[in-house]
């Protein structure tokens, strides 16, 4: 799908400040993750406090972009791709808003835990933070480039997330069943699994607006395989 020059340059500038406000949520909600991950691996609660404090930055710009979006839908009445491209970011948008609330999750859980002993060492939980980040610029740069490949991408690193929390679930069932004492820092550590394990979702659905964006075929309950062709 290749953009199309509209006869209005301020409709033009419009829609383009609805995908940089996209792409900058997107990178806010990266940097809430960032930072919650690291209050838990160093131990600082005071930086999961600013993760927390932080959201309603997100907050205020996921209204601003909806608000946005509908008045465009309002006085533009768009059809067509930009039709679609609006609908897409609305719900886009939603997404971005919802990551930031899993960060924030993600923040409190660590505030708990770091006023415990550690349970075990932090190894998967990374990895897992690193794959959501990535799965988040991924899915944007998609919607950026109109981009299927990358797209299909992110859609093949949601398995790995799942893979890792039941990983992660199974070893600290096993922590739980040789020590009740352990029970407690266990179940934070697998909200904190199941909150990346929920922003990996969101990310793949991002990456299936991105892919109904540019084929005008959704692919939300059907795995990708990269062989649907642009139909823009």
């Amino acid at each position: 799908m290749e953009e199309r020059k509209h006869t209005s340059s301020h409709y033009e500038m419009e829609l383009r400040e609805v995908k940089n406000g996209l792409i900058y949520l997107g990178a806010l909600t990266e940097q809430a993750i960032q930072k919650a991950m690291k209050s838990l691996l160093e131990r600082n609660s005071i930086i999961a406090q600013k993760v927390i404090q932080e959201d309603k930055e997100i907050d205020k710009l996921d209204n601003e972009l909806e608000d946005r979006c509908v008045s465009i839908l309002a006085l533009r009445q768009p059809a067509a791709i930009d039709l679609r491209f609006i609908t897409t970011a609305i719900k886009i948008n939603g997404h971005l808003e919802r990551i930031g609330d899993m960060a924030v999750n993600i923040a409190e859980k660590a505030i708990m835990l770091n006023e415990e002993p550690q349970l075990k060492p932090y190894i998967d939980l990374p990895r897992m933070a690193d794959l959501v980040r990535e799965m988040i610029k991924y899915s944007l740069d998609a919607l950026v480039r109109n981009d299927l490949t990358l797209a299909e991408k992110v859609r093949q690193q949601e398995h790995v997330v799942d893979k890792l929390n039941e990983q992660i679930f199974r070893e600290l069932l096993t922590f739980m069943m040789e020590d009740t004492k352990t029970i407690h820092r266990a179940i934070l550590i697998m909200q904190i699994s199941k909150n990346l394990e929920r922003i990996a979702d969101h990310a793949k659905s991002i990456a299936d607006m991105v892919i109904y964006l540019v084929t005008g075929e959704s692919v939300r309950h059907q795995y990708y395989t990269g062989n649907i062709k642009d139909k823009a």
